[in-house]
This record gives structure tokens, sequence and C-alpha cells, in this order.
């Protein structure tokens, strides 16, 4: 049949798996607004983030004055900050999902364990590698973004938009950031799948074929100056503080939690919060596909697109035969 689920998965979604319908003829506007309504409410990691970049803004943020000028000690409040959110998202999740096996393998996409040791591994063993990586490089780097733009604000440099002056833009910044990282990853992910770029960059990364948590932000360095860089777009494009985290906490968080290897949270048998998706995880598997996400439909214009069928299988098969056949 082909609409067949993939074999040798413990679980697979409804398939085949369905891009946004913002990019289908003829427009369906109910299910454009759907689409909308199912990736912000009610419980979504996009709204607990938006309320996540708040509490950091309002709590844990040094005040904007202060950031006009560089000094250890708000920078170090900054990186501390986000170590304690990284290690709570990746470690939380990594906790409940895999230590503690609260969910068993219900919703669990690949049916083998993590791994605890090889070669490839920096440290040995795939969670400390992951975690390695995440903190040591994920974490400062995104850091490292938060101050420049903070200072870049701060000093005038990059423009600033307000709630007082422009509060319909305030509001939709933060439904744009989510499309803009979507377009922004598959370009981004297309370049470092150069052969030199992968061989020397993201190989890292791709160390990973089954994935946790800790999975998501484990990159070389150059590939986060790369993944993170996204937040530049503010440069030019007028933002808030609080857009400026939400943006990298949007980055960093849910590489997190879309690498949690889990289709969501249960509660009470029902899955109350998306988290791993499978598109992603078919691409750690199979590699040459699904470079992007479901919001944009890049893949599907460039034929990498895996929807998660046997039929789809076949036709990426065939298309990797054609790329080592070149």
């Amino acid at each position: 049949m082909a609409d067949a689920p993939l074999k040798g998965w413990n679980h697979t979604p409804n398939v085949p798996l369905q891009v946004s319908p913002f990019f289908r003829w003829p427009l369906r506007p109910m299910a454009m607004l759907g689409w909308i309504w199912n990736s912000w409410f009610f419980l979504s990691e996009r709204l607990i983030l938006v309320g996540v970049a708040f509490a950091s803004f309002y709590w844990f943020q040094p005040p904007l004055e202060e950031t006009k000028t560089l000094a250890f000690g708000w920078i170090a409040e900054m990186y501390v900050r986000n170590l304690i959110l990284m290690s709570a998202v990746a470690g939380g999740l990594h906790l409940y999902f895999y230590t503690f096996t609260k969910q068993g393998a219900a919703l669990k996409y690949d049916p083998r364990p993590l791994m605890k040791n090889g070669r490839q591994f920096t440290l040995g063993g795939q969670i400390r590698d992951n975690m390695f990586w995440t903190l040591a490089s994920g974490v400062t780097i995104w850091t490292g973004y938060e101050v420049l733009m903070f200072w870049a604000i701060a000093n005038g440099y990059a423009p600033m938009v307000t709630w007082a002056g422009n509060p319909v833009w305030f509001l939709v910044l933060f439904l744009l950031i989510p499309i803009w990282e979507s377009f922004y990853f598959y370009w981004i992910h297309r370049f470092l799948h150069i052969p030199f770029l992968y061989k020397h960059v993201h190989a890292l990364h791709h160390r990973n074929i089954n994935v946790g948590p800790w999975s998501g932000l484990s990159m070389h360095p150059v590939e986060h100056l790369i993944f993170l860089g996204s937040v530049l777009i503010h440069w030019i494009v007028a933002a808030h503080p609080v857009h400026i985290l939400y943006h990298l906490q949007y980055y960093a968080l849910t590489a997190a939690t879309s690498h949690t290897g889990f289709e969501g949270l249960l509660i009470k048998d029902q899955n109350r919060l998306r988290l791993g998706t499978f598109h992603h995880q078919m691409h750690h598997r199979y590699f040459e596909c699904n470079y992007g996400s479901l919001e944009l439909p890049w893949d599907q214009w460039f034929g990498s697109f895996h929807d998660g069928t046997e039929a789809a299988n076949e036709q990426i098969k065939a298309r990797r035969k054609r790329m080592n056949s070149a």
C-alpha cells in the first residue's frame, strides 16, 4: 500500500506526514487556522517558551542600560541562566523518558536504547558526549549571541520595537520567529550536508542516529555559530529584548524537545504536549531527507521529503543511490 507506515519503528504517527496547509492549493482557510491553533494553543512548546522568555526578561535579565558596556558580571548572569534552562529542559526530559522511563516505550519512535558506549563519541558514551557539546559549546555560543544582541540594542546599533510603539508588530513577531526558523534551518542544513562541511562539522551531530534530548544541541562549535546565527536577523528586523530571548531560547530549547525521541508527553493516556518530531527523527536515521521542517515545504519542492511511508522510503533509497553514484 502506498500509505503503509514504515517498518522498523516502535511508534509512528499518522502517515503520510503533511506539510503546512499554507502551501497547498486550493487554499483552505479553516485548515490554515487549525494549523496555527494547533501550533500554539493551548499547551504547546511555543506558548510555554513565550512565557519563559518573559520570565527571563523580567526576573533574570540584566537591565538594558547595564548591557551598554560589556562586563563579566552581567554576562556571567546570563550564562548561568542559560545553563540552568538547558539543563532543566534536556536533563528533565532525559530523566523522565530515559532514566526513570516514566512513559515506558509509549510514543517512542526508535525501539533501540541510546548508546552507552562508542568510539565515535568524544567522551566514550552518547549521553556524556551530547552533554559536553551542548553545555560547553552550545550554551556558550547561545549566550554569546544574546550578549551581542543586547549590547547592540542598548547602544542603538540594532533597531528596537516596543509594545507601546507598535503592539501589532510586537505580537506578530512571536508568530514569525518560528517561520523564520524553518526557512533558515532548511538552508543552513543543506549547506552543512555539503561533503566537506558534513565530514568536518555536521558529522558530530549525526553521531546520534537514535536521538535523545541531549542530542538536539550537540553540535560542532562551527555549527553552533551557524545554527544560532539566525538571531542576527534582528540587526535588520526590529525586535524587543524579550523577542531576542524568545528567539534564542526557541532555537536552543526546542532543539532538545524535538530530539526527545518520543512523539509527546502522555498524561492520562493522552498526548498532552507534542515533543519529538518523526519528520526529523527520520533524518537522523536516513540522513539524506527531511532537511527542514513541516512549516515550509522546501523538502517537497526539492525532492527530499520523506512522509513516513514505505513508498517514500523506496524513493529516498533510490535518491541516495543516484547521489552516491553521481
